[in-house]
């Protein structure tokens, strides 16, 4: 007796690949969240015609997709974080640069867009955590900055900038 199978079904407990209505196999594949709220948020620029806001996200997302190129997976949550960190910190630098040669228009249109990004990140932490972290990690027996900055930034990825916790590492490590 043979089953027939219809090829958009799989048999059960086979390993038979779906087929999507077009037929491709696997083609499913799980986005980032973020990565979701940052095409929507495109889209919404675009019906009403934010040309800065659109040539932000515009920018960010072919980031992001150049970061998806690169690890040749799907991006996570915390790829497309750090992939927005890197863009504020490179219009961070923009704003010093622009500052130090009088160019204030520039240095305003680029804190501007540093806000529309910072909305996207995810809730900074307190730096009296960081602190904690920080005084932990000394009390651990991390004597130097390097060692303090291995502890504590993991613990702390995507939700704190290096910079932050590096000044916090020197203070308590000048202090102790």
């Amino acid at each position: 007796m043979h089953q027939q199978l219809d090829a958009q079904s799989p048999a059960c407990g086979s390993d038979a690949p779906t087929l999507d209505s077009a037929g491709r196999t696997d083609t499913f594949q799980v986005m980032s969240q973020l990565f979701a709220k940052l095409q929507a948020e495109l889209n919404a620029s675009r019906k009403a015609q934010d040309k800065a806001q659109t040539l932000l996200l515009s920018t960010i997302i072919a980031d992001a997709k150049n970061k998806k190129i690169e690890l040749m997976r799907e991006l996570t949550d915390d790829d497309v974080v750090d992939v927005l960190r890197k863009g504020i910190k490179r219009r961070r630098e923009s704003v010093e640069m622009y500052d130090k040669h009088g160019r204030a228009e520039l240095a305003d249109k680029e804190r501007a867009e540093i806000a529309g990004l910072e909305k996207f990140l995810p809730a900074a932490v307190d730096p009296a955590e960081l602190r904690a972290a920080v005084k932990a990690a000394i009390a651990g027996g991390a004597s130097t900055i390097g060692a303090v900055m291995g502890k504590v930034l993991p613990q702390f990825k995507g939700r704190a900038e290096g910079g932050t916790i590096n000044a916090i590492a020197r203070e308590e490590l000048g202090a102790k």
